[in-house]
């Protein structure tokens, strides 16, 4: 079978299982270097990677999952080689889609800009310019929904999450669709604290007739950390009449908060229904993956084109999307700064301060800790735990062991293998690669690893 063939096959078949930007980030630059034949049942792929960093995480994340794919596209076994190599050509290659590619252009006209500066609503959160992945996929499905059908879709959307994870763009998003397709003005964006300073302007001025033709005659309300209207009497009071105005007229509510419905102290239990009655979506933190596309978004939208490579680079040490952007925006200062372009050395050097910066006051962390902890959260025995046991709910911990001592702290895999038993390098490889992979779709994986992480951070 042809190299370039074969390895297009392949990438065909792991979109089933894993996300556009896992695949953008680790396969689609890489490629198959040579296939040698051992026998008739046999054969030796040697996959090439334009960066060292892209072989280590292929070899730590995926190498299992690559050579399974191998052995089903080619129908006999693989001997699996990753190394280092660029691609002899250039080659036309079916990226597919990183991020939703089926939205409208964005729109330049005046009297779009002037209604969504009318309703509050943010230039460029848009579905074109975010980035989806497995953490946040069924959040923008609920959202595209909503801004083909509003009002019937899901009513109200409930959006929640931790800092900085997309629930704000998204919610802007679908103002920007609805106005592009109809220019529809009657939409209105604001934050729980907002509304709530509103109300209570609107009483102290007798002006809460005014208030209520502004609020209930919307087609699309957005209300960003709700959350904050709980406890205040007056305020949960106007919004729960206002609330039901606008489903009863067929209006669209999206609503976002840090925390979901049941979980709001001091929420009034007729408001908590409501929210309930709609469709309540978990976003989780982006992984690797995510993280590194949002990178190349941030910097693509200020005229910069960052490296594929410089971008994994930001995606490892850095975690949160907003401390990705203002990385970026400190990248370009630095950059007009020095007249130097923007290179993967000026942003390890950057990440290098960056880190200095922000580990200087945490405690370095021991092995020993790590293993406390993954002993506790999992109620096992560090006996068990470093010993023979191949029982599944000891053998899944001990793997998560080995990725956090591998992956937090940075340790070399025979000593990783060392402290979990005596084992050798090639069962910490595959341990680290069989969670990485796992990672991407199991949300009780994830939880479990943020878990431990809380006990020793």
């Amino acid at each position: 079978m042809d190299n370039n063939k074969l390895w297009k096959d392949v990438i065909s078949a792991l979109r089933v299982s894993l996300s556009a930007p896992t695949l953008q980030t680790w396969f689609l630059p890489s490629h198959i270097v040579s296939v040698k034949k051992l026998s008739d049942e046999r054969q030796v792929v040697e996959v090439g990677c334009p960066s060292s960093f892209i072989a280590r995480g292929l070899e730590e994340r995926y190498f299992d999952l690559l050579r399974d794919t191998l052995n089903e596209q080619t129908g006999i076994k693989n001997d699996l080689l990753v190394l280092v190599k660029q691609k002899p050509v250039l080659e036309n290659r079916d990226t597919g889609p990183l991020f939703s590619a089926n939205e409208p252009v964005e729109s330049d006209n005046t009297e779009v800009d002037a209604i969504l500066k009318k309703a509050r609503v943010r230039s460029g959160f848009t579905f074109g310019n975010f980035a989806v992945s497995t953490t946040n996929q069924m959040a923008h499905a609920a959202a595209e929904a909503v801004s083909r059908t509003p009002g019937s879709a899901y009513n109200p959307l409930f959006l929640y999450g931790g800092v900085g994870v997309g629930k704000t763009h998204l919610m802007l998003a679908v103002a920007h669709r609805l106005v592009e397709n109809k220019q529809d003005s009657s939409i209105l964006y604001c934050m729980g604290e907002e509304f709530t300073n509103e109300i209570v302007e609107a009483i102290r001025n007798k002006t809460t007739q005014a208030f209520k033709n502004r609020y209930r005659k919307l087609k699309l309300l957005m209300v960003d950390d709700i959350q904050f209207i709980a406890g205040k009497t007056a305020v949960q009071e106007e919004f729960f009449h206002t609330f039901n105005t606008l489903q009863r007229e067929g209006a669209q509510i999206i609503l976002t908060s840090d925390r979901p419905p049941h979980e709001i102290e001091r929420l009034e239990l007729r408001l908590r229904s409501r929210f309930e009655a709609g469709l309540i979506v978990d976003i989780s933190p982006p992984g690797f993956e995510l993280r590194a596309a949002i990178a190349l978004i941030k910097s693509k939208e200020r005229g910069v084109e960052l490296l594929p490579e410089a971008a994994q680079m930001i995606a490892e040490k850095i975690d949160s999307p907003r401390r990705i952007e203002g990385f970026i925006t400190l990248l370009l200062t630095q950059s007009a700064l020095t007249h130097t372009p923007i290179d993967s050395e000026m942003v390890s050097q950057m990440l290098l301060g960056q880190n200095q910066d922000s580990e200087r006051p945490a405690k370095a962390v021991s092995p020993q800790v790590v293993i406390n902890a993954v002993s506790e959260y999992y109620s096992l025995g560090k006996r068990s735990l470093l010993g023979e046991s191949r029982v599944q709910t000891v053998v899944r911990p001990r793997q998560v062991l080995m990725y956090l001592l591998r992956n937090d702290l940075n340790l070399p895999l025979q000593e990783v293998g060392r402290l979990v038993g005596g084992r050798d390098h090639t069962t910490v490889i595959h341990a680290v690669a069989k969670i990485s992979t796992n990672l991407v779709e199991n949300s009780t994986l994830r939880e479990d690893i943020l878990g431990i992480k809380r006990q020793f951070s």
